[in-house]
């Protein structure tokens, strides 16, 4: 007995061995053994009737759904007669490569502003802000046409994944920097400035998206001069950028709120102007601080992008949807769905993956 008359306890040691220390707790009991034991028996169940049902059953070359639904497995028939109107919506067969190329500039660009070398040195980060300038009117003229012998395809025939990445590529980045412009508002000294900014995020906090795009589309001629026209797609554009702005704002507004206020004395004791502790000083932490919650809204914004079907735009899931309309295929919804998500997956999954990266990277959480 030590002083204090209280039984000197050790500290359990740690758990060794790859078994223990790829299971955790899941065995270390009789209770958590018999649950462990149903929920693998479960999977197993799913995981073998899936099987059954995608590939020993499955039909690769059934004419039709009929054909399909006799041998009672998945139609991937379905998806290698209807796949590329799937992927490209209604856009015109011969010259659906021109939104692939699109979506490879898109891509690019996004992965070269996600490259950590690209914000490393003043002259890489005016080389991206110009990459950007020049690609997206790129992509868009791509998808138009009328230049260099191209036909003109109006943005009433795009769609599918050109589409959503395109809506939300663009409109994350618009909605981004609005939204540093909101933020700082809300926290301003400045009483007009701050109800403006607090006026603006609550409205459109308050305002479904999709009761936006409606606006967008139907009331937006009436508010303008019947000579001033916008196309229905940058009117989406604006909408989807508006909205997710108001979202982002009070997630950076928190990342602001939480740095010490020995960060913005400090940054006046040297002198430094208002903009000058914001962009080196301030910014920087706060950002840093919010990553968790702004990955979370480029992933909701990513998915919420199908909702421009309401607004007669055929986005991934909107082409998915139209992919059954022939007579052929009639009743065939499991395969186009499970194709799409295994698309929203890939590209929230990577989302997800870069997040976890540049926080380990950045050290956020670490004291």
């Amino acid at each position: 007995m030590p002083d204090g008359g209280l039984p000197r306890r050790t500290l359990p040691a740690p758990a060794r061995g790859g078994w223990r220390r790829w299971t955790g707790g899941l065995f270390d009991s009789v209770p958590n053994a018999l649950v462990s034991a149903a929920l693998l028996w479960l999977l197993a169940r799913a995981g073998m009737g899936f099987w059954d049902w995608a590939v020993t059953r499955a039909s690769l070359d059934a004419p039709n759904a009929e054909a399909c639904a006799r041998a009672g497995g998945a139609c991937w028939s379905f998806l290698a007669d209807r796949w590329r109107l799937i992927l490209f919506g209604p856009y015109p067969y011969a010259q659906q490569w021109r939104p692939a190329l699109a979506l490879v500039l898109f891509v690019g660009l996004i992965a070269a502003t996600a490259a950590p070398a690209s914000w490393r040195a003043r002259g890489r980060v005016r080389a991206l802000a110009l990459a950007w300038l020049a690609g997206v009117p790129l992509a868009g003229t791509l998808m138009w046409g009328g230049v260099a012998g191209l036909p003109v395809v109006p943005s009433r025939l795009w769609g599918g994944l050109p589409l959503t990445v395109m809506l939300a590529s663009v409109g994350v980045a618009l909605a981004f920097v609005l939204a540093l412009g909101l933020a700082l508002g809300r926290v301003s000294d400045m009483p007009a400035i701050r109800l403006l900014s607090t006026l603006y995020i609550e409205f459109f906090r308050g305002v479904p998206l999709i009761a936006l795009l409606f606006l967008a589309a139907i009331l937006f001629p009436y508010l303008v001069p019947p000579d001033w026209t916008m196309d229905t797609l940058l009117r989406a554009q604006l909408a989807f950028a508006l909205f997710f702005a108001a979202y982002m704002a009070e997630a950076v507004r928190g990342g602001l709120q939480a740095i010490p206020r020995g960060q913005y004395l400090a940054a006046d004791s040297l002198g430094m102007t208002y903009w000058q502790a914001r962009r080196r000083i301030i910014l920087p932490q706060a950002l840093r601080l919010v990553i968790p919650s702004l990955v979370n809204i480029f992933i909701a914004a990513f998915k919420d992008t199908s909702l421009v079907v309401v607004i007669s735009m055929l986005d991934l899931l909107g082409a998915a949807n139209a992919s059954t309309a022939q007579a052929q295929w009639w009743g065939l919804y499991i395969e186009p769905y499970l194709f799409i998500a295994a698309i929203y997956l890939a590209f929230c999954a990577a989302m997800s993956a870069y997040s976890r990266g540049l926080e380990r990277r950045l050290g956020v959480g670490v004291r």
